[in-house]
């Protein structure tokens, strides 16, 4: 993990490769996009399904009890009731080392995905399928679990963890728990696959648009606050101290 922002001194950068970075947030973008669409067409919608109903039936052929105790587990880990301390906790940890653009691209992602899951339910008003192992309530796609999971792992690794190959291995580790909370979701039939599909992409897609958007704004923001003065008044732009001033002086 990171060291505290000391006072005075510039917060460390959130992206490391902007382009690099932009680039991949756009290809999750496009597959969560392809997902959204393939299920919200009713030509595309009936392929959709009878691939979820082949993967519903090979779970249900080779469920076993401690794999069925692992998703039950799982279930547990995506309930509001762990996802929100853990929420708490990280927001917590990022105030406390003054980390505050780490802290905004936090938070954008989870409150943006958790918008999103009521609306999209709502939209796409899904049944679940039959026979689930837990309590289920509302529609069924996007699978919250999943985008509740995902947005909150990978929104974690890139707030905590510095650019590097360091981000990239723990990246991939909450990806894959991701993954593995979304496979839970169909394994319990609490979800279709498609739905958690939708959640592990749609969760992380957030956490990386989130991210590439405070990113470059902070970007933005300490290039301008180390341009020299001269250099703002030839660009017609007072230096942000002078800005600052004014504010103090109205």
């Amino acid at each position: 993990m990171s060291a505290a922002a000391a006072p005075g001194r510039e917060e460390p950068a959130l992206l490391a490769a902007p382009g690099r970075d932009a680039a991949i947030a756009a290809v999750v973008i496009a597959l969560t996009a392809g997902v959204f669409v393939a299920v919200g067409e009713h030509g595309t919608l009936a392929s959709v399904q009878r691939w979820d109903d082949a993967w519903l039936r090979l779970m249900i052929s080779g469920r076993a009890p401690p794999l069925t105790a692992i998703a039950r587990i799982l279930n547990v880990l995506g309930l509001v009731y762990v996802t929100l301390p853990v929420r708490i906790a990280i927001a917590g940890f990022l105030a406390l080392q003054r980390r505050w653009w780490h802290l905004a691209a936090f938070t954008v992602a989870v409150v943006v995905s958790e918008v999103l899951i009521g609306v999209l339910k709502g939209i796409y008003d899904r049944d679940r399928p039959p026979g689930s192992l837990v309590a289920t309530t509302g529609a069924s796609f996007p699978s919250g679990h999943a985008i509740a999971t995902s947005v909150t792992a990978v929104a974690a690794v890139i707030a905590l963890v510095p650019p590097g190959r360091r981000r990239a291995w723990w990246g991939a580790a909450a990806v894959t728990f991701s993954v593995l909370m979304g496979l839970s979701r169909a394994y319990l039939a609490a979800h279709w696959l498609s739905d958690a599909v939708a959640g592990v992409l749609l969760g992380t897609s957030c956490a990386l648009t989130a991210a590439l958007a405070v990113g470059l704004f902070q970007r933005w923001w300490q290039d301008t606050r180390r341009r020299p003065a001269g250099a703002h008044r030839m660009a017609g732009v007072p230096p942000p101290d002078e800005v600052a001033g004014r504010r103090r002086t109205v």
